[in-house]
This record gives structure tokens, C-alpha cells and sequence, in this order.
């Protein structure tokens, strides 16, 4: 099989699956390329490497299985003076063309999709604050709430809500300088403008906007260089009541490797969480998806589908999309019969799960302590560890949301979730002794 087969399964698979920034960003601009029996996937640069590597690379690797006789050797390659060199040898070596200039690189990715706009955007409880704050940023830029700082788990519908400002904006002010940009190519930018030496063209370019929006903030950690640059750049924006909107996975104050400064800019106008859907928010976005895409859905199959997918919005537009290429290809009507079908891994998957109670019980059982103390609201560390490691492994185990799993721990809020997992993530690379229990009783629960 040829490396193009390869290159359209992969691409055709990840478009249906990604939002069109995303797949824009990161996979559309890769090679895939067989070579005997090892895959060499090339990216433009370091940067978008890491992220396939982090993000992608195990559905990668999944399809291109029935491309070679055994599971492949992957490759990683960076792109560079027009050809396709090793990561282990780009330290080392310099390129005679000179990199874009900073702005004009910074131009070519400022362009907005046309179709995140507010009136596709499904509101709930889950995040009617940020779509309300959004809205006003938007129709009085510089105004109110600046920054407006908005976090939340993946998939939740951050960039549509930052793409939505941008569009209504643009809409309103076709004369706007306005700039979408995700934080790892503005990190690209400080970095060219670095080896360019051209940093009063970078300053320039952001200093003259009237509207910055920058996705995914969080990259942008224990980078203290881009760091100052960008403080520099927002504390510019607000200062001359241009508008600035961020957003991130987690809350600002909560964000490792972020100079305090920075944090605190970050606060001081307007910071709004978006939840994972409710069941009924879930049901509402794939009845508007499923319109949307031409193939509308009844009732019954879009709760179908929300009962078993509950994670966040991307996986339960994936399902959709799966539902509805099932459908396609079988050309049949779609049902709820025929989503068990479509679905039929995924359930199979939830099948083998355990129970949050299992959970509870495993946890309270090795930690020798009660439930009942599990679910209290003592904060003593005998109790707040285990409680903290029964979160995360809920969280890893269990297709419940942030906000279920706290509730089922005595009513908490779904940040003390997300604090607590990442406490445990980072203390497990530092505390052998934790990690070694964390992934016995992982072990346990999974039999």
C-alpha cells in the first residue's frame, strides 16, 4: 500500500473527527510516508510535533496498522530547508533561509472560521455565564471584562465561543485588526522573532490590534521568555482598551510555571469556567449538530447517544459522525438500533468500567480508613490524599464528568476535581511511593 493511501485514511479520519482549527493546525500540514516497514511522519516544526506526539499519535498508530504486516516503527521528522530532517539533528543545524518574519507569519494564521459563530453555539447551565460574558466582550470590545479568561476541560466549546468574538467583531467592524492564534504558534513567533532579531516588527504587529484572541494559554508555561513578551503585549492591549480574550484548561491561579505578574493580569477582568454538558445540554447540541450536518436524528437516538457519551462535546460530535458514516454506508435510517451498532466498541468499553463505588470502597479499603470519610469534608491528609487519588482514578476509570464525580464526593465543586487530579499527576512523578500505590490500586480496580 502506498504512502498516499496512508496520508488520505489518516487525513479523511482526523477531518471528520476535529474541529477545522485543529486539524487545520496540527494534522493537515504533516507527511506520512512508508518506508519498508516504518512510518516517517514529518511535521513543519518542533512545536506541532510535540503536540501530534502528545494528542495524537496513538489513532495514528492505529491507522496505520493495516498499511505494514506487524506494528510500525514510527519516525519523527521536522521539515527544514525543504526537505525532512531527524529531530535528533535539528539542534544542530542551521538553516541558510531565513525564517518569515514574526508579523507575517502571525497575519497568515489570524484567519477565523466562519462557522464557529454564536448562533451555532448550544447554551446551558454548563456555559451560559461564558457565553454571556462573550457576547458583551463582543459587542463593546475594550469595554468590559478585559481580559475575558475562560477555562475549562478539553472540548467544551472554548474556541468556538473565542472564534464566535472574532466573527462578531469582524461582523460589526469589518475594519478591526483582529488576530485568533493558538499559544503554541505565538510561542513560534517570540522564537522566530528571536533568531530574526526582528522584534520591534512582532511588538508592532500585536501592539496594533484591536482584538487578541489566544487559545490554549497553558502551553505557554515555564516558557519564561514568551512569558515576559506576552505580558509585555496584554499589558499594552488593556492599557490602550483593546480587547484581549483568553483561554485555557484550567483556572489561571492554578496554572503551573506562569509567572505570578501574569496570573494576576490574567484575573483582573472577567474569569468564566465552562462545565461538561448536562444530559439535556448534550441532547440539544446533537439534535442542532445533526441538523446541521443534514442528517437530522430523533429524540430518542440523540439520548441515546448523550446517555453513553458524557465526557464533552467533541467525543459526542464523534459519535455523531460515526453514527451517521454507519448510516451512510449501510444506507440505512438511523436508529437507535443501529447507533448500538455504530457504538458497539464504545459500549463495549463502558461495559468493562468500574463503578465509582468500587472505586470508593478500593481506595478506602487500602488507605484503611471509612467511605463515610471519603465523601466528609475533613482536610486533614490522612483523609484529603486518598480522597484526591479516588478523584483521579474516577476520572481515568469512569466516563463520568468533572462535576458528577464531585457531586458523588460529598456534593464538591468540579475545580476541586480538577485540582485534585492534577495534584496527583504531578505528585506521582516526584513521590515513587505514591505513584507505586496510585498504580496498584489502578491495577486492582481494572482486575
Amino acid at each position: 500500500m502506498s504512502s498516499q493511501s496512508l496520508s488520505g485514511s489518516c487525513l479523511s479520519f482526523f477531518k471528520e473527527q476535529l474541529p477545522l482549527q485543529q486539524y487545520n493546525s496540527w494534522i493537515k500540514p504533516l507527511i506520512f510516508e512508508i518506508d519498508g516497514e516504518k512510518l516517517v511522519l514529518t511535521a513543519p516544526n518542533s512545536f506541532t510535533l510535540r503536540i501530534v506526539q502528545e494528542r495524537f499519535l496513538p489513532e495514528i498508530s492505529k491507522r496505520a496498522l493495516p498499511f505494514f504486516s506487524s506494528p510500525p516503527k514510527i519516525e519523527f521528522r521536522v521539515e527544514k530547508r525543504g526537505s525532512k530532517v531527524s529531530m535528533d539533528h535539528t539542534k544542530d543545524s542551521t538553516s541558510t533561509k531565513p525564517p518569515l518574519p514574526a508579523a507575517k507569519t502571525a497575519k497568515n494564521q489570524n484567519k477565523l472560521n466562519s462557522a464557529l459563530v454564536f448562533d451555532t453555539f448550544v447554551t446551558g447551565k454548563a456555559n451560559q455565564l461564558a457565553h454571556a460574558a462573550a457576547i458583551q466582550v463582543a459587542e463593546t470590545p475594550g469595554v468590559a471584562y478585559n481580559p475575558l479568561f475562560i477555562y475549562g476541560g478539553v472540548g467544551l466549546g472554548k474556541t468556538h465561543l473565542l472564534q464566535a468574538i472574532g466573527n462578531l467583531v469582524s461582523k460589526k467592524n469589518p475594519q478591526a485588526r483582529i488576530c485568533y492564534i493558538h499559544a503554541t504558534n505565538y510561542i513560534s513567533g517570540v522564537v522566530r522573532a528571536f533568531q530574526t532579531k526582528n522584534f520591534d516588527e512582532f511588538k508592532q504587529f500585536y501592539n496594533s490590534l484591536d482584538l487578541l484572541l489566544i487559545d490554549d494559554i497553558q502551553f505557554i508555561a515555564d516558557k519564561p521568555g514568551t512569558q515576559q513578551e506576552f505580558f509585555y503585549t496584554l499589558n499594552s492591549l488593556i492599557d490602550t482598551n483593546k480587547q484581549v480574550v483568553i483561554t485555557c484548561d484550567t483556572f489561571p491561579k492554578e496554572i503551573t510555571g506562569i509567572e505570578p505578574r501574569l496570573t494576576s493580569r490574567f484575573t483582573c477582568g472577567l474569569t468564566v469556567a465552562i462545565e461538561p454538558p448536562g444530559l439535556e445540554m448534550r441532547v440539544a447540541i446533537l439534535l442542532q449538530k445533526s441538523a446541521t450536518n443534514g442528517s437530522p436524528i430523533s429524540e430518542d437516538v440523540a439520548f441515546f447517544i448523550a446517555k453513553h457519551v458524557r465526557s464533552n462535546i467533541r467525543e459526542l460530535e464523534g459519535a455523531l459522525n460515526r453514527i451517521e458514516a454507519y448510516a451512510r454506508f449501510h444506507k440505512r435510517i438511523i436508529s437507535i438500533e443501529l447507533a448500538k451498532e455504530a457504538l458497539k466498541d464504545l459500549l463495549a468499553a463502558q461495559n468493562k468500567q468500574v463503578s465509582l463505588e468500587n472505586i470508593q470502597k478500593t481506595v478506602a479499603d487500602f488507605y484503611r480508613i471509612k467511605i463515610v470519610d471519603l465523601l466528609s469534608k475533613k482536610r486533614t491528609r490522612i483523609i484529603a490524599r486518598p480522597r484526591q487519588i479516588a478523584m483521579c482514578l474516577a476520572r481515568e476509570l469512569t466516563q463520568l464528568s468533572l462535576p458528577e464525580i464531585g457531586n458523588a464526593f460529598g456534593g464538591r465543586d468540579h475545580s476541586t476535581v480538577l485540582h485534585a487530579c492534577k495534584t496527583i499527576e504531578s505528585l506521582r512523578n516526584s513521590d515513587s511511593a505514591l505513584n507505586a500505590d496510585f498504580n496498584l490500586l489502578n491495577q486492582t480496580l481494572r482486575g
